[in-house]
């Protein structure tokens, strides 16, 4: 597989805490993400990393953005995560080479403001809501299992024009 091709990103829409972004780029760091970009006022400093003991921000680009569908990483498809009707099953999903994944915030849905502009809106069958950082987890390893791993070298993002 050309390593070069492959890439993922996490955007965030509003998380609810620092615990649960520190999760995320744990998971992030773990399956070789290339960044996560968050949204929203309930999470701004983004310190201490109080669940991301692998430090994953030191070397996975975090950054707050006013709007996730202006940032979408160049070849990137965009594809919501979230628990609505007319979602795709993940155990069917086959995962675009270049992914831009959006997950809403664990007390909420993403809504038709972003789910509007996402190729795919997919989910996780299970019989309630996981938490940000679990689903999180399942995606990225998921996509994994599946044969569409990540570059380990992060190359420099380039945005859409």
């Amino acid at each position: 597989m050309n390593h070069s091709k492959s890439y993922a990103c996490i955007g965030l829409h509003n998380p609810k805490s620092p615990e649960n972004v520190g999760s995320v780029m744990r998971a992030a760091g773990c399956y070789g993400a290339n960044s996560v970009f968050y949204t929203g006022s309930r999470y701004d400093a983004a310190k201490p990393y109080y669940t991301d003991t692998q430090k994953s921000y030191e070397a996975l680009p975090l950054i707050g953005v006013e709007d996730l569908e202006s940032i979408i990483p160049y070849g990137c498809v965009p594809v919501a995560v979230d628990l609505i009707p007319g979602a795709k099953s993940l155990t069917t999903y086959k995962h675009p080479p270049r992914a831009f994944y959006i997950f809403g915030p664990e007390d909420g849905t993403l809504g038709k403001k972003i789910t509007r502009f996402c190729s795919d809106t997919i989910y996780i069958p299970t019989e309630g809501c996981m938490n940000l950082a679990a689903t999180v987890n399942v995606i990225l390893y998921d996509r994994l299992a599946k044969g569409e791993d990540f570059s380990y070298h992060h190359e420099q993002l380039r945005l859409k024009p």
